[in-house]
Protein backbone atom coordinates (compact mmCIF):
# COMPACT_ATOMS: atom_id res chain seq x y z
CA UNK A 1 0.00 0.00 0.00
CA UNK A 2 1.53 3.30 -0.96
CA UNK A 3 -0.01 7.02 0.30
CA UNK A 4 -0.34 9.48 -2.04
CA UNK A 5 -1.59 12.86 -2.88
CA UNK A 6 -3.21 14.71 -5.95
CA UNK A 7 -4.72 18.31 -6.47
CA UNK A 8 -8.51 18.31 -7.59
CA UNK A 9 -10.21 21.30 -9.21
CA UNK A 10 -13.40 21.69 -7.43
CA UNK A 11 -14.28 25.36 -9.35
CA UNK A 12 -14.17 26.56 -12.85
CA UNK A 13 -11.39 29.65 -12.13
CA UNK A 14 -13.13 32.72 -12.22
CA UNK A 15 -10.39 35.67 -13.27
CA UNK A 16 -6.75 34.23 -11.32
CA UNK A 17 -7.36 30.73 -10.44
CA UNK A 18 -7.75 30.93 -5.93
CA UNK A 19 -6.68 28.23 -3.42
CA UNK A 20 -10.15 27.64 -2.85
CA UNK A 21 -10.50 26.25 -6.01
CA UNK A 22 -8.37 23.09 -4.99
CA UNK A 23 -8.94 20.35 -2.90
CA UNK A 24 -5.86 18.31 -2.02
CA UNK A 25 -6.61 14.84 -1.91
CA UNK A 26 -4.96 12.01 -0.02
CA UNK A 27 -5.59 8.34 -1.10
CA UNK A 28 -3.95 5.33 -0.96
CA UNK A 29 -2.67 2.79 -4.03
CA UNK A 30 -3.02 -0.74 -3.53
CA UNK A 31 -0.30 -3.16 -4.51
CA UNK A 32 0.66 -3.50 -8.00
CA UNK A 33 -0.42 -6.72 -9.77
CA UNK A 34 1.19 -7.99 -12.73
CA UNK A 35 1.88 -5.47 -15.29
CA UNK A 36 1.64 -2.40 -13.54
CA UNK A 37 4.05 0.00 -12.45
CA UNK A 38 4.24 2.61 -9.68
CA UNK A 39 5.80 5.92 -10.07
CA UNK A 40 6.46 8.96 -7.97
CA UNK A 41 6.90 12.18 -9.25
CA UNK A 42 9.96 13.80 -8.92
CA UNK A 43 9.29 17.42 -11.17
CA UNK A 44 6.09 18.79 -12.10
CA UNK A 45 5.25 21.28 -14.68
CA UNK A 46 2.74 24.43 -14.42
CA UNK A 47 2.38 25.91 -18.00
CA UNK A 48 -0.22 28.48 -19.17
CA UNK A 49 -2.40 26.39 -20.60
CA UNK A 50 -3.32 24.66 -17.21
CA UNK A 51 -5.57 28.00 -16.85
CA UNK A 52 -6.69 28.03 -20.46
CA UNK A 53 -8.68 24.79 -20.55
CA UNK A 54 -10.06 25.15 -17.04
CA UNK A 55 -13.05 26.23 -18.83
CA UNK A 56 -13.22 23.31 -21.24
CA UNK A 57 -13.04 20.85 -18.58
CA UNK A 58 -16.16 19.08 -16.40
CA UNK A 59 -15.52 19.81 -13.00
CA UNK A 60 -14.30 17.91 -10.52
CA UNK A 61 -11.07 17.31 -12.29
CA UNK A 62 -7.75 15.96 -11.54
CA UNK A 63 -5.58 18.30 -12.05
CA UNK A 64 -4.02 17.71 -15.12
CA UNK A 65 0.15 18.86 -16.39
CA UNK A 66 3.45 17.36 -17.68
CA UNK A 67 5.60 15.53 -14.81
CA UNK A 68 8.99 13.57 -14.84
CA UNK A 69 8.58 10.62 -12.01
CA UNK A 70 11.07 7.62 -11.66
CA UNK A 71 9.61 3.77 -10.89
CA UNK A 72 9.81 2.81 -7.77
CA UNK A 73 7.86 -0.32 -8.12
CA UNK A 74 7.60 -2.79 -11.13
CA UNK A 75 5.61 -5.63 -12.13
CA UNK A 76 7.00 -5.06 -15.95
CA UNK A 77 10.76 -5.65 -16.75
CA UNK A 78 10.48 -3.19 -19.42
CA UNK A 79 10.11 -0.65 -16.65
CA UNK A 80 12.89 -1.48 -13.84
CA UNK A 81 12.58 0.48 -10.49
CA UNK A 82 14.59 3.73 -11.36
CA UNK A 83 13.37 3.94 -14.88
CA UNK A 84 12.76 7.88 -15.48
CA UNK A 85 9.34 8.18 -17.57
CA UNK A 86 7.13 11.56 -18.78
CA UNK A 87 3.68 11.72 -18.19
CA UNK A 88 0.79 14.23 -18.45
CA UNK A 89 -0.47 12.95 -15.06
CA UNK A 90 -0.88 15.92 -13.72
CA UNK A 91 -0.28 17.54 -10.25
CA UNK A 92 0.08 13.97 -8.28
CA UNK A 93 3.12 12.22 -6.19
CA UNK A 94 2.31 8.55 -7.09
CA UNK A 95 0.79 7.12 -9.67
CA UNK A 96 -0.12 3.34 -11.43
CA UNK A 97 0.19 3.01 -15.33
CA UNK A 98 0.29 -0.55 -17.13
CA UNK A 99 2.42 -0.16 -20.04
CA UNK A 100 0.88 -2.76 -21.97
CA UNK A 101 -2.50 -0.74 -21.95
CA UNK A 102 -1.24 2.47 -23.08
CA UNK A 103 -3.22 5.31 -24.58
CA UNK A 104 -2.52 6.56 -27.91
CA UNK A 105 -2.89 9.68 -28.29
CA UNK A 106 0.61 11.98 -27.44
CA UNK A 107 -1.01 13.67 -24.86
CA UNK A 108 -1.67 10.92 -22.88
CA UNK A 109 1.18 8.74 -23.70
CA UNK A 110 4.12 7.71 -20.74
CA UNK A 111 7.37 7.64 -22.67
CA UNK A 112 10.74 6.90 -21.08
CA UNK A 113 12.71 10.31 -20.04
CA UNK A 114 14.92 10.61 -23.22
CA UNK A 115 18.95 10.09 -22.70
CA UNK A 116 19.55 13.59 -21.69
CA UNK A 117 23.39 12.87 -21.82
CA UNK A 118 24.29 14.76 -18.52
CA UNK A 119 22.03 17.35 -18.47
CA UNK A 120 18.73 17.68 -15.36
CA UNK A 121 15.62 15.19 -15.81
CA UNK A 122 13.32 18.42 -15.18
CA UNK A 123 14.53 19.65 -18.81
CA UNK A 124 11.72 16.53 -19.22
CA UNK A 125 9.05 18.93 -18.63
CA UNK A 126 10.69 21.59 -20.00
CA UNK A 127 13.64 22.32 -23.21
CA UNK A 128 13.16 18.47 -23.95
CA UNK A 129 9.57 18.02 -23.08
CA UNK A 130 6.31 19.75 -24.28
CA UNK A 131 7.63 22.87 -24.59
CA UNK A 132 10.90 22.66 -26.26
CA UNK A 133 8.77 20.72 -29.08
CA UNK A 134 5.88 23.22 -28.56
CA UNK A 135 8.94 26.00 -29.77
CA UNK A 136 10.47 23.84 -32.02
CA UNK A 137 7.69 22.54 -34.35
CA UNK A 138 5.00 25.79 -34.04
CA UNK A 139 8.35 27.87 -34.58
CA UNK A 140 9.88 26.17 -37.61
CA UNK A 141 6.96 24.03 -39.27
CA UNK A 142 4.24 26.81 -39.49
CA UNK A 143 6.62 29.83 -39.55
CA UNK A 144 9.30 28.46 -41.69
CA UNK A 145 11.80 30.67 -41.69
CA UNK A 146 14.53 31.59 -43.78
CA UNK A 147 18.40 32.93 -42.79
CA UNK A 148 17.86 37.19 -42.67
CA UNK A 149 14.35 37.31 -41.58
CA UNK A 150 13.13 39.27 -38.69
CA UNK A 151 11.38 37.15 -36.44
CA UNK A 152 9.39 38.94 -33.31
CA UNK A 153 8.32 36.69 -30.02
CA UNK A 154 5.85 37.54 -27.47
CA UNK A 155 5.96 35.87 -24.00
CA UNK A 156 9.63 35.95 -25.04
CA UNK A 157 11.23 35.57 -21.42
CA UNK A 158 8.80 32.52 -20.78
CA UNK A 159 9.36 28.19 -21.14
CA UNK A 160 8.47 28.54 -24.73
CA UNK A 161 9.23 32.53 -26.45
CA UNK A 162 12.72 31.85 -25.03
CA UNK A 163 13.47 28.77 -27.10
CA UNK A 164 11.83 30.04 -29.93
CA UNK A 165 13.84 33.05 -30.27
CA UNK A 166 16.95 31.04 -29.54
CA UNK A 167 16.18 28.37 -32.37
CA UNK A 168 15.53 31.38 -34.70
CA UNK A 169 18.81 33.12 -33.78
CA UNK A 170 20.21 29.64 -34.44
CA UNK A 171 18.33 29.49 -38.23
CA UNK A 172 20.46 32.77 -39.04
CA UNK A 173 17.27 35.37 -38.17
CA UNK A 174 17.39 38.70 -36.64
CA UNK A 175 15.15 38.33 -33.34
CA UNK A 176 12.91 41.22 -31.31
CA UNK A 177 11.52 39.89 -28.06
CA UNK A 178 8.98 41.55 -25.93
CA UNK A 179 8.80 40.96 -21.94
CA UNK A 180 7.08 42.10 -18.89
CA UNK A 181 10.16 43.56 -16.71
CA UNK A 182 13.37 45.87 -17.62
CA UNK A 183 15.48 42.73 -15.98
CA UNK A 184 13.75 39.76 -18.39
CA UNK A 185 14.55 42.65 -21.49
CA UNK A 186 18.00 42.49 -20.11
CA UNK A 187 18.55 38.85 -19.45
CA UNK A 188 16.76 38.75 -23.06
CA UNK A 189 19.42 40.58 -25.24
CA UNK A 190 22.45 39.78 -22.78
CA UNK A 191 22.06 35.96 -22.22
CA UNK A 192 20.28 34.81 -24.78
CA UNK A 193 21.11 36.81 -27.51
CA UNK A 194 17.93 38.12 -28.53
CA UNK A 195 19.25 41.34 -31.19
CA UNK A 196 16.31 43.16 -29.39
CA UNK A 197 14.04 43.15 -26.67
CA UNK A 198 11.27 45.61 -25.08
CA UNK A 199 9.19 45.78 -21.77
CA UNK A 200 5.80 45.87 -23.62
CA UNK A 201 4.46 47.54 -20.26
CA UNK A 202 6.85 50.74 -20.93
CA UNK A 203 7.71 50.98 -24.66
CA UNK A 204 5.12 52.41 -27.42
CA UNK A 205 5.08 49.33 -29.53
CA UNK A 206 4.82 50.54 -32.97
CA UNK A 207 7.77 53.01 -32.46
CA UNK A 208 9.76 50.38 -31.29
CA UNK A 209 9.35 48.27 -34.08
CA UNK A 210 10.00 50.90 -36.32
CA UNK A 211 12.87 51.22 -35.16
CA UNK A 212 13.93 48.00 -34.32
CA UNK A 213 12.32 46.32 -37.35
CA UNK A 214 12.79 49.21 -40.36
CA UNK A 215 12.19 46.56 -43.10
CA UNK A 216 9.46 45.17 -41.19
CA UNK A 217 8.69 41.78 -39.96
CA UNK A 218 8.70 38.11 -41.63
CA UNK A 219 7.30 35.80 -38.82
CA UNK A 220 5.99 36.24 -34.93
CA UNK A 221 5.19 33.38 -32.80
CA UNK A 222 2.76 34.87 -30.57
CA UNK A 223 2.25 33.90 -27.10
CA UNK A 224 -0.13 36.54 -25.98
CA UNK A 225 -2.81 37.65 -27.85
CA UNK A 226 -4.50 41.11 -27.46
CA UNK A 227 -3.51 44.43 -28.98
CA UNK A 228 0.20 44.09 -28.73
CA UNK A 229 -0.52 40.97 -31.78
CA UNK A 230 -2.52 43.16 -34.03
CA UNK A 231 0.20 46.09 -33.70
CA UNK A 232 2.66 43.52 -34.93
CA UNK A 233 0.60 41.53 -37.68
CA UNK A 234 0.10 45.41 -38.95
CA UNK A 235 4.07 45.90 -39.50
CA UNK A 236 4.14 42.44 -41.14
CA UNK A 237 5.90 41.98 -44.82
CA UNK A 238 3.86 40.48 -47.45
CA UNK A 239 3.78 36.46 -47.53
CA UNK A 240 4.79 37.28 -43.52
CA UNK A 241 3.74 34.01 -40.94
CA UNK A 242 2.17 33.80 -38.02
CA UNK A 243 2.12 31.07 -35.51
CA UNK A 244 -0.46 30.99 -32.55
CA UNK A 245 0.87 29.03 -30.09
CA UNK A 246 -1.73 31.11 -27.19
CA UNK A 247 -2.96 34.02 -25.91
CA UNK A 248 -2.14 34.35 -21.68
CA UNK A 249 -3.33 37.98 -21.88
CA UNK A 250 -6.85 37.15 -22.07
CA UNK A 251 -6.61 34.24 -19.84
CA UNK A 252 -7.92 34.78 -16.86
CA UNK A 253 -10.55 37.28 -18.22
CA UNK A 254 -14.54 36.30 -18.32
CA UNK A 255 -15.07 34.51 -21.40
CA UNK A 256 -18.65 36.59 -21.98
CA UNK A 257 -16.13 39.63 -21.96
CA UNK A 258 -13.32 38.90 -23.06
CA UNK A 259 -10.97 42.30 -24.05
CA UNK A 260 -11.02 43.53 -27.54
CA UNK A 261 -8.54 44.32 -30.14
CA UNK A 262 -7.76 45.94 -33.27
CA UNK A 263 -9.14 44.03 -36.50
CA UNK A 264 -6.62 42.09 -38.25
CA UNK A 265 -8.01 41.62 -41.75
CA UNK A 266 -7.08 44.42 -43.41
CA UNK A 267 -3.19 43.41 -42.98
CA UNK A 268 -3.86 39.89 -43.46
CA UNK A 269 -5.41 40.58 -47.00
CA UNK A 270 -3.06 43.13 -48.45
CA UNK A 271 0.03 41.65 -47.05
CA UNK A 272 -1.20 38.26 -47.70
CA UNK A 273 -0.51 36.91 -44.12
CA UNK A 274 -0.56 33.18 -42.82
CA UNK A 275 -1.70 32.90 -39.92
CA UNK A 276 -1.81 28.86 -38.12
CA UNK A 277 -3.03 28.37 -34.23
CA UNK A 278 -1.77 24.71 -33.63
CA UNK A 279 -1.43 22.46 -30.48
CA UNK A 280 1.87 20.57 -29.73
CA UNK A 281 0.13 17.55 -29.78
CA UNK A 282 -0.47 17.27 -33.81
CA UNK A 283 3.20 16.30 -33.91
CA UNK A 284 2.96 12.37 -33.01
CA UNK A 285 6.85 11.82 -33.01
CA UNK A 286 8.41 14.54 -31.25
CA UNK A 287 11.87 12.57 -31.03
CA UNK A 288 12.99 14.73 -34.15
CA UNK A 289 12.80 18.39 -31.83
CA UNK A 290 14.50 16.52 -28.93
CA UNK A 291 17.26 15.40 -31.40
CA UNK A 292 18.04 18.45 -32.14
CA UNK A 293 17.52 20.41 -28.69
CA UNK A 294 19.72 18.09 -26.54
CA UNK A 295 22.94 18.74 -29.10
CA UNK A 296 21.81 22.25 -29.14
CA UNK A 297 21.67 22.87 -25.36
CA UNK A 298 25.47 20.74 -24.57
CA UNK A 299 27.13 23.28 -26.95
CA UNK A 300 25.91 25.95 -25.68
CA UNK A 301 23.59 27.39 -28.59
CA UNK A 302 20.48 27.01 -26.78
CA UNK A 303 20.57 28.29 -22.65
CA UNK A 304 18.32 26.83 -20.72
CA UNK A 305 16.90 28.40 -17.64
CA UNK A 306 14.68 27.05 -14.90
CA UNK A 307 12.49 28.77 -12.09
CA UNK A 308 12.07 26.17 -9.44
CA UNK A 309 9.41 26.20 -6.17
CA UNK A 310 10.64 23.51 -3.94
CA UNK A 311 7.76 21.53 -2.35
CA UNK A 312 4.53 19.28 -3.54
CA UNK A 313 2.79 21.52 -1.29
CA UNK A 314 3.97 25.24 -3.38
CA UNK A 315 2.68 23.71 -6.47
CA UNK A 316 -0.78 26.13 -6.55
CA UNK A 317 1.67 29.14 -5.59
CA UNK A 318 4.12 28.53 -8.42
CA UNK A 319 1.43 28.12 -10.97
CA UNK A 320 -0.13 31.62 -9.57
CA UNK A 321 3.20 32.96 -9.97
CA UNK A 322 4.11 31.75 -13.46
CA UNK A 323 0.61 33.30 -14.85
CA UNK A 324 1.60 36.21 -13.13
CA UNK A 325 4.91 36.36 -15.35
CA UNK A 326 7.38 36.02 -12.05
CA UNK A 327 9.42 33.40 -14.22
CA UNK A 328 12.23 33.38 -16.25
CA UNK A 329 12.31 30.18 -18.47
CA UNK A 330 10.59 27.25 -17.34
CA UNK A 331 8.47 27.18 -14.38
CA UNK A 332 9.07 23.61 -12.34
CA UNK A 333 8.28 22.43 -9.40
CA UNK A 334 10.82 19.97 -7.26
CA UNK A 335 8.64 17.62 -5.65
Amino acid sequence: MTSARKYVVKNHFKGVPKQEDYELVEFVIPPLIDGEVLVKAEWISVDPYLRAYNSYQAVPYDQFSYQVGVVVQSRDSNYPVGTRVVAHKGWCDHYVFTPSTQPNTPKDRIYKLPDLQGLSPSLGVGAVGMPGATAYFGFLEICKPKAGETVVVTGAAGAVGSLVGQIAKIKGCRVIGFAGTDDKVKWLEEELGFDKAFNYKTVDVPAALKEAAPNGIDCYFDNVGGEISSQIISKMNVYGRVSVCGSISAYNEDLTKLPKATILQPSLVFNQIKVEGFLVWRWNDQSKAFAEIIPWIQSGKLKVKEHVTEGFDKLFDAFIGMLAGENYGKAVVKV
